[in-house]
């Protein structure tokens, strides 16, 4: 059965900022605060943080880092009741339409991943996520700016997971050409794109514009495959989603993917193809 939000994006009042999970982490921690006796400016000070920035996460308004949480718990002597929330509140980090994808990504075996509009996420630099978060109409606040940029790098944690999963990317090359964010931005995140295609459990490649024959002309998609073996296959477009879980669905797009990866250049020639991107900048 496919699993679609209908068109819609989907909100969940329950993890947004102002209300349900966020809302009440910041009603716990400003009842532990007060407890121990503690000014806002005082704590701030203690778990490094301004008074301003408490007390937007004591009032719902903003979602507090992970190491916020620990350092707070640490701070307030809590005995890990700040620390029990971090799982919930840290999955508020993410655009609604997101949540439920980026907690497969988490865990996945393996991540296919074709790409047409922008670098993939996981290989995206700071200066990139907050370039592309800029440019967002309507207008994101720089409070959610930095939220999205902070829960960006986070997933990028699964990079580093041991044991690692098997990633696949295959970008359309005038991804790679965008100069999203000026010439600094796009250096930077070619050059990280090297960096993180020279590691063995990833295989980075760049389908040239010059193809005559492209199997992804329908579009961009994720597979991921998590444990027990089953793959789903994630779709997005303009802040809505759609996953899917359909055997024969999941089936044809994964040969698609198979057939895009044949088309591409090989990962060797990829990578020698961006550092000649590079040169050209």
């Amino acid at each position: 059965m496919r699993d679609e939000e209908d068109g819609q994006r989907q909100q969940r009042p329950e993890d947004d900022p102002g209300s349900g999970v966020v809302t009440a982490f910041g009603r716990q921690l400003k009842l532990l605060r007060m407890r121990a006796g503690l000014e806002r400016a005082e704590f701030g000070s203690r778990v490094g943080y301004a008074a301003d920035t408490v007390a937007s996460i004591e009032q719902g308004r903003r979602i507090p880092q992970a190491r916020f949480i620990d350092r707070a718990d640490e701070v307030l002597d809590a005995g890990g009741v700040l620390r029990a929330l971090k799982e919930e509140v840290g999955r508020a980090q993410y655009p609604a339409f997101f949540r439920d994808a980026a907690r497969l990504e988490a865990d996945a075996l393996e991540l296919f991943l074709y790409a047409v509009q922008a670098v993939p996420g996981l290989l995206q630099t700071e200066e990139y996520v907050r370039a592309l978060l800029r440019m967002r109409r309507p207008l994101l606040d720089e409070d959610t700016i930095e939220q999205r940029v902070a829960s960006r790098l986070v997933r990028q944690e699964v990079l580093h997971r041991w044991p690692a999963p098997l990633m696949s990317f295959v970008i359309e090359e005038a991804v790679l050409r965008r100069p999203f964010g000026g010439g600094a931005v796009l250096r930077g995140v070619l050059e990280n794109i090297l960096l993180i295609g020279h590691k063995r459990n990833v295989e980075i490649q760049v389908m040239p514009n010059d193809r005559e024959d492209n199997a992804g002309v329908d579009g961009p998609f994720t597979l991921i495959t998590h444990k027990g073996g089953d793959q789903v296959a994630y779709l997005e477009v303009q802040g809505r989603s759609i996953l899917i879980s359909d055997r024969d669905e999941v089936r044809s797009i994964s040969a698609r993917y198979g057939i895009i990866r044949s088309q591409a250049l090989t990962p060797r020639e990829s990578l020698g193809f961006v550092e000649k991107l590079l040169g050209e900048l």
